[in-house]
């Protein structure tokens, strides 16, 4: 399913893609291997919380508890934002990235820095990455998930919010079906689980986006 080719703890991860330079512009795969989550049997009481879960409409500015929560939020947005510039360098696109991101990732209770090393890793920041497998997308949803969860519109996993809520719901259903183990629910997000080299692709990008110094990580979502 991962689309990018990066570095990770000193490993280089060739992997399979197609990415779009928009939705109507194709460019040739880059490398030789993708994986793909796998379609599940799913509990009905599961298909309709993660349904409900997909559906819920954010509100249109993050909450805070406190005013130091949103000082951290603002020190963490400033410093992605001076990492991402190369990748991004459109300064309303990464703000709006960012942000989205934050709040995707944080209401499941999911590290910013973990949805970033993962995003890194599936597309390397490609809007409109298509992986061999037919995942799309920043986080290389499967189209399956939205004929499970959605209206079956898999164009729908082009749009930001969409794909990366999508993929923090998926992350978050595997952590709990793996009991909070997060070696083997990146394994399963990825179709590998039990192998190695994706989880500890990913676990060594996260080490990359962990805030520095005083920029400290904000508080997740109550």
């Amino acid at each position: 399913m991962t689309v990018a080719l990066s570095r990770a703890g000193g490993v280089r991860r060739r992997v399979g893609a197609v990415l779009l330079a928009a939705p109507a512009l194709w460019a040739w795969p880059i490398g030789a291997r993708a994986g793909a989550q796998i379609e599940e049997p799913l509990a009905d009481a599961v298909r309709s919380a993660l349904t409900a879960d997909v559906a819920d409409a954010p509100p249109p500015e993050p909450p805070f508890d406190s005013i130091d929560d949103r000082i951290a939020f603002l020190r963490w947005l400033g410093e992605m934002s001076r990492r991402l510039r190369r990748r991004k360098p459109d300064d309303m696109e990464r703000d709006e990235f960012l942000k989205t991101l934050w709040y995707e990732s944080t209401r499941k209770g999911l590290e910013p820095a973990l949805v970033l090393g993962l995003v890194q890793v599936e597309s390397g920041f490609r809007k409109y990455a298509i992986s061999r497998a037919g995942a799309r997308g920043y986080m290389q949803v499967m189209p399956f998930w939205m004929r499970l969860l959605a209206n079956g519109d898999e164009r729908g996993l082009f749009r930001l919010q969409t794909n990366l809520r999508f993929g923090c719901v998926i992350l978050r259903h595997y952590l709990d079906l793996e009991k909070g183990d997060l070696f083997l629910a990146l394994g399963r997000y990825n179709g590998s689980r039990g192998r190695a080299e994706y989880p500890n692709a990913v676990l060594a990008a996260k080490r990359a986006w962990l805030p520095r110094g005083a920029g400290s990580a904000p508080a997740a979502l109550r």
